[in-house]
C-alpha cells in the first residue's frame, strides 16, 4: 500500500477518525501540537539535535547516516507501540454525524490506518512511514507537516464567523450558562477552558497548567473548524486570559457581535462567589490580590486581605467584587455601537438554567 500525502483539509478530516502520529522530537510536541495527535517521536531531543548539527556541519548524507544509526535499533518498538495505538484509538466525536472520510473522496477501509506528521513534512516522516507501510499499515503523510498546519489554524483568525457573545459582570455564572447552552444543542467555544483559566486574578487557582500560546491557537481554530457555518455562542473576554492571548482578530470580532448580557443583582453575584471561590487556598488568594493592587488601590487591598485572613470571606469579595464590576464595565463600554449590539437579559438568580432565557 503506498503512503499517501495530503494536504491540510483532508489530513484533519482523517484526524477525526483515525490516530495521528507526531514523529517531531518529545520538546517540539510539549511546546504546541495538532491536537489529538499522539507523540511518537523518530528521535529524542538530543538525537535531534546532534543530526541537526551534523546536517549543518558536515553534509546531508552524514547526518542521514547519523539518523539512521538511531532509527534502526527503534524499529521493532515503534511498530508495536504503533499497533497499541491503532487498537486503543477511539474516533473524535463527529457533532454532524458526518464520516470526514467520506467527505474527502478517501477511502479509509480497514482498520490499521494512521496519519503521520513532522516538522516540515521531510525525512522524518518519511522515514516512520516507510517503516509502518512496510509493515502493512496503511499510512497517510501531511504536506508542509506542521508547519502548515500553523499556517491554516492562523488563517481561521481571518474568517468571518457569526457570534453570540455572553457577557455579564463578575460571579454571573456566565460558565455555567454557556455549558448548559452546549448541552441543550448550541454551538459554543468554552475560551476558558481551553485556556485552562477562570479569567480573574483568581482564574489559575485550582487549575491545570494553562497551555502554550501556539498550542490555545491551535486548540480555537480546530474548534472553529468544527463549527464552521454555525452561530457560535462565546463568554465575553478581556483578550488576555491568564498567560494566553486571544488572536487580536478573532477578538475584534467578538467585539462587534451581538452582546447577551445576564443583569443579575450585586448580592447574588457575590454570593455565588463565596460559594464557588471561597474555600480556595488562601494564600494563593493573597498572592492574586496582590498582583492587582495597583489597580485595586492601596486600602481596598489592604482591607480586602485582612478580611481574608480573619475569615471574612465576604467582605473580602464585596471589595474585590466592585473592583471588577469597574473595569468590566468600562471594557464593555469601550466597544463600538454598543447600544446596537447590547441586549440586557434581567436574572433574579445566578443560576444554569438562565439557559433558558437566551434560546
Amino acid at each position: 500500500m503506498p503512503v499517501t500525502k495530503l494536504h491540510i483539509e483532508d489530513f484533519l478530516q482523517l484526524a477525526q477518525q483515525h490516530p495521528v502520529l507526531d514523529v517531531r522530537s518529545p520538546g517540539e510536541y510539549l511546546h504546541a501540537h495538532i491536537p489529538h495527535a499522539v507523540s511518537f517521536p523518530l528521535f529524542t531531543d538530543e538525537e535531534r539535535k546532534i543530526v541537526g548539527t551534523a546536517y549543518k556541519q558536515k553534509s546531508r548524507e552524514e547526518a542521514i547516516k547519523i539518523g539512521l544509526d538511531f532509527f534502526g535499533i527503534k524499529m521493532r518498538k515503534m511498530v508495536e507501540e504503533a499497533e497499541v495505538i491503532v487498537g486503543s484509538h477511539k474516533p473524535v466525536v463527529n457533532t454532524d454525524n458526518k464520516n470526514p472520510a467520506n467527505d474527502s473522496g478517501l477511502k479509509t477501509t480497514g482498520s490499521k490506518i494512521v496519519l503521520v506528521h513532522c516538522w516540515r513534512g521531510g525525512m522524518r516522516s518519511a522515514g516512520v512511514a516507510w517503516l509502518l507501510d512496510l509493515y502493512g499499515f496503511k499510512v497517510y503523510t501531511l504536506a508542509g507537516g506542521y508547519k502548515a498546519f500553523r499556517k491554516w489554524v492562523l488563517e481561521q483568525f481571518e474568517k468571518k464567523y457569526s457570534f453570540h457573545i455572553l457577557g455579564g459582570y463578575t460571579g454571573s455564572g456566565k460558565t455555567h450558562v454557556l455549558n448548559a447552552l452546549g448541552k441543550h444543542g448550541a454551538t459554543i467555544i468554552d475560551l476558558e477552558g481551553l485556556a485552562k483559566h477562570k479569567g480573574s486574578a483568581f482564574g489559575n487557582i485550582g487549575m491545570p497548567p494553562q497551555p502554550k500560546q501556539e498550542h490555545f491557537e491551535n486548540l480555537l481554530a480546530i474548534k472553529l473548524n468544527e463549527a464552521s457555518g454555525k452561530t457560535i455562542w462565546l463568554e465575553d473576554e478581556s483578550q488576555r486570559i491568564g498567560d494566553v492571548n486571544i488572536p487580536i482578530q478573532f477578538w475584534n470580532q467578538m467585539r462587534n457581535n451581538k452582546l447577551v448580557f445576564l443583569d443579575i443583582p450585586f448580592e447574588e453575584r457575590l454570593k455565588h462567589l463565596v460559594e464557588e471561590y471561597g474555600k480556595l487556598e488562601r494564600e494563593r488568594m493573597v498572592n492574586a490580590i496582590i498582583r492587582i493592587k495597583k489597580r485595586l488601590g492601596g486600602l481596598e487591598t489592604k482591607e480586602s486581605i485582612n478580611a481574608l485572613v480573619e475569615d471574612r470571606v465576604e467582605d473580602c469579595f464585596r471589595i474585590l467584587l466592585k473592583y471588577y464590576d469597574k473595569w468590566y464595565l468600562k471594557g464593555m463600554n469601550n466597544r463600538e455601537a454598543l447600544n446596537t449590539l447590547l441586549h440586557k437579559i434581567p436574572c433574579n438568580t445566578v443560576d444554569e438554567s438562565n439557559y433558558l432565557k437566551l434560546i
